[in-house]
């Protein structure tokens, strides 16, 4: 979309209202399988793992039924881990590489840590392969007390009891060319303001929280994935995305005011994954590898420490 063009729906400097929401998720058809693409392997999983419906959306609370995977062996002693993906549905490497971690890895941590995974928090999204949940809210703004996305409070809802108790929360995403050509744009238009262009780096780089800042733990998760594929490198202004880069591929957000799901918890250690789908140098697989091998370094990480 040319930045001189106005989005195709609303009226410029004006926010949406109803009419606006509807034309908006209107002009979105299905285009991948929730069903196929994460229920069956999750149903796969379900010999080694306990599986565990915390929701479903009221939107079609058949097709998008919410699911967790946890550790079959639960002890309270351990430390507790949790793993988040698809928060954004069209972030494809963060919903697989969630699903990737549990089917090959967290055998691994058995009888070290209690596992909780949430791969697809918010299934119409992943379907449609957009941002927003059916009503033009954005989950990832949305994890506070009252929340107006239910894919955020019925994640909140799961986790409550583990709160205080996490040691380590990884949240997999991802960060693409549509969020300059389509999903800022929109953002814009929704709150009826004016569409500014961003720069989208080249490659991986962590989000960690500027409250609670763990630098030593980023950079090693960001030493680990350098090994699969690129570290975004900061921008002409020392920047990634806008905000300060503090070590090579590493940023900060205040992530509990914001309402970030990496900012749910009072986990020790927090990091949110962004992978690059779109870059020449990294494929579909790289991208997975990518989400996974950023997992089994912050597990790694925090174990050393706890």
């Amino acid at each position: 979309m040319s930045v001189s063009q106005p989005y195709p729906i609303g009226t410029p400097g004006q926010p949406w209202g109803a009419t606006e929401i509807q034309a908006w998720r209107s002009s979105h058809a299905i285009r991948r399988r929730y069903k196929d693409d994460v229920l069956a392997v999750i149903d796969r999983l379900r010999a080694r793992f306990d599986v565990q419906q915390y929701g479903s959306l009221d939107f079609d609370p058949e097709r998008f039924p919410l699911y967790c995977i946890r550790s079959r062996d639960w002890h309270d002693e351990l430390p507790c881990v949790l793993i988040t993906g698809g928060v954004h549905g069209y972030e494809t490497s963060g919903v697989h590489g969630a699903l990737r971690f549990v089917e090959r890895h967290a055998a691994d941590y058995a009888g070290r840590i209690n596992l909780l995974v949430a791969p697809c928090i918010s299934p119409w999204a992943y379907e449609t392969i957009q941002r927003w949940n059916p009503y033009a809210i954005d989950p990832n703004r949305s994890f506070r007390d009252d929340s107006p996305a239910q894919e955020s409070a019925a994640l909140l809802r799961l986790v409550a009891p583990l709160r205080e108790r996490l040691l380590l929360h990884v949240d997999l995403h991802e960060t693409t060319d549509t969020d300059e050509s389509e999903f800022r744009p929109a953002l814009a238009a929704r709150d009826g303001k004016v569409y500014e262009p961003g720069e989208i780096p080249d490659g991986f780089y962590l989000v960690d929280d500027s409250e609670q800042p763990q630098t030593a733990f980023q950079q090693a998760v960001i030493a680990a994935v350098a090994r699969v594929t690129h570290i975004a490198p900061a921008d002409g202004r020392g920047e990634i995305i806008g905000s300060p880069v503090i070590a090579p591929g590493v940023i900060e957000y205040a992530l509990r005011p914001l309402g970030l799901c990496a900012g749910m918890t009072s986990a020790r250690y927090r990091t949110t994954t962004e992978v690059y789908p779109d870059s020449p140098r990294a494929s579909d697989e790289q991208c997975i590898l990518a989400q996974v091998t950023a997992v089994c370094a912050a597990i790694d990480y925090a174990l050393a420490r706890a």
